[in-house]
């Protein structure tokens, strides 16, 4: 059941200023559209604005700007979405974890699980693997040997963690997601594939998020490694021996090639590609589509999304775009023409 607070508990909490009456009661965050009475709505962006006068939502989250854009309660911030994530999270707090081992698990004797963690239905746990304390682990998941998982993980059901990797602590990985699993290293013999170990192991630092369905790849030599604060969607590969520097962010169907390193604070929009052994460094922000082909060594926003159009317009688009190079060459001899004639005149 949903608990109420007061617009002044937030304020109190969280900070910023409040206007009009504090003891309005909130239980609930939703959309400007969507809200009612009991609810706190947010604006983040101008071009929703035109929903606030008609939203019936109780109170509202707004940036400085709009301050008197309402008469209703509201609590004015530097940042209305940061703010929004901040009073959603309050009061939408996890599931208590309870504590103990399922009966259907099957955990090995030599393995290390702290009293206070859970371990769901038809778990299976293999030998040598640490678990710290506070963490929760979903049904049907399979944690391989040598595993070490750090405290206040949350592992949703049906995650498959390889042997030997390293989950820092305060992580979430959601379901279906597999860490550790080979990576993609053949080598041609002769007329067949000869398949290279991957030695390596997968180490994910403090607070990352693992969205679902999401594969990283162990090492072939050395370790795959995701940074600190990193959060990855879902249905993202990453290949093996790929580094992500702290606090990157990867939208979904993403694709990060082997041995590419990737530096802090960059932000990879969906369905990015990013081809092998290519070093991007921080702060870089990459459109979503985007094929990255070599190296960026300055930070900034980059951007090869073809723009789409009716079929037959794209056609005729694409042909032209495969003589670009004949069509230069042609405009520098008009060019040199056209500056050649100048001189006989002159």
């Amino acid at each position: 059941m949903s608990q109420s607070y007061r617009l002044s508990e937030i304020v109190g909490r969280f900070g910023g200023e409040l206007l009009g009456d504090g003891n309005t009661m909130i239980s609930r965050v939703a959309t400007l559209v969507g809200a009612g009475p009991s609810d706190i709505s947010f604006l983040a962006s101008g071009k929703y604005r035109h929903h606030l006068a008609g939203s019936a939502a109780g109170s509202f989250i707004l940036g400085k700007a709009d301050r008197d854009a309402t008469e209703k309660p509201r609590i004015i911030c530097d940042n209305p979405y940061l703010y929004f994530a901040k009073v959603s999270d309050f009061l939408n707090p996890a599931p208590e974890i309870e504590p103990g081992i399922h009966g259907s698990a099957v955990v090995h004797r030599d393995s290390k699980i702290e009293k206070t963690s859970s371990i769901g239905p038809f778990c299976s746990i293999e030998k040598h693997v640490t678990i710290g304390k506070h963490c929760s682990i979903g049904a049907s998941c399979f944690i391989g040997e040598g595993v070490e998982i750090g405290d206040n993980v949350r592992i949703y059901p049906g995650v498959k963690i390889y042997h030997g990797c390293i989950i820092g602590r305060n992580c979430i990985i959601h379901s279906g997601a597999v860490i550790g699993a080979d990576g993609f290293g053949i080598a041609m013999d002769g007329e067949s594939w000869f398949k290279i170990p991957q030695i390596g192991r997968v180490i994910l630092g403090e607070d990352v998020e693992i969205g679902a369905n999401t594969t990283i790849d162990r090492g072939a030599l050395d370790d795959t490694i995701i940074g600190r604060g990193v959060k990855i969607d879902n249905q993202v590969q990453v290949a093996h021996n790929v580094v992500i520097g702290d606090h990157t962010a990867i939208a979904g169907c993403t694709g990060i090639a082997g041995s590419t390193r990737i530096g802090k604070y960059c932000k990879i929009g969906g369905s990015g590609m990013i081809l092998g052994h290519l070093n991007i460094t921080d702060h870089v922000d990459i459109s979503a589509g985007t094929m990255i082909t070599k190296s960026i060594d300055e930070a900034g926003a980059y951007t090869a999304i073809y723009p789409f159009a009716p079929h037959r317009e794209w056609l005729r688009n694409s042909a032209k775009l495969r003589h670009l190079n004949e069509l230069a060459e042609r405009l520098r001899e008009m060019e040199k023409a056209i500056e050649s004639m100048g001189r006989e005149k002159s």
